[in-house]
């Protein structure tokens, strides 16, 4: 199953060297792919369910082991790299407006990793005004890797890092240095 799902990501990665995501129907990927548009529906509801499982598969490649002996420096360097080399991908994806973006999709999917870390590393919930310092950050650490991808990724990946590190809230680095996370 996840061999047709990574065919169907590198079929839309193909269409997207040629296309903008607005002018790439499913049609096209299946065809691009060899893939029925049957299967295809088996697999995603529509074409952002596809872009968001692609990047999915991205984001989690970078941050699985972090907590586990990779920090967040390490993460997020492997984050930007991974975006960097999917540049055409995540450049068109943050363009996209509608219902599933980028944005909204990158934000929800850090944020619940942030948070799942930090509680379970902790052991409690995390509280009020950790999880709006957590919020905040997440909303600006994307802002600001769209902003990136969409300038062209002209700074090297290690100064944005190292800027996104730095832009944390005082009380959340703290927090992630106690549990080991920077």
């Amino acid at each position: 199953m996840k061999y047709v799902k990574e065919d169907l990501s590198d079929g839309l990665k193909r269409c997207l060297k040629k296309k903008k995501i607005s002018d790439i129907s499913v049609s096209d990927i299946c065809n691009e792919t060899g893939v029925s548009r049957q299967t295809f529906y088996r697999h995603f509801r529509d074409k952002e369910d596809l872009i968001n499982w692609s990047i999915d598969v991205i984001l989690e490649n970078s941050f699985k082991h972090m907590g586990k002996g990779v920090s967040l420096n390490d993460a997020l360097n492997r984050k930007l790299d991974y975006i960097k080399e999917e540049r055409v991908l995540f450049n068109k994806a943050f363009k996209m407006d509608n219902q599933n973006n980028m944005r909204e999709h990158d934000f929800e999917l850090i944020y619940a990793f942030y948070k799942n870390m930090i509680e379970s590393k902790n052991g409690e919930k995390i509280s009020d005004e950790m999880d709006f310092l957590l919020k905040m950050y997440c909303q600006g650490s994307v802002y600001m890797t769209a902003e990136w991808v969409l300038s062209g990724c002209k700074s090297e990946v290690s100064t944005v890092v190292d800027n996104l590190i730095a832009a944390m809230p005082y009380k959340l680095s703290l927090l992630f240095e106690e549990l080991n996370l920077i």
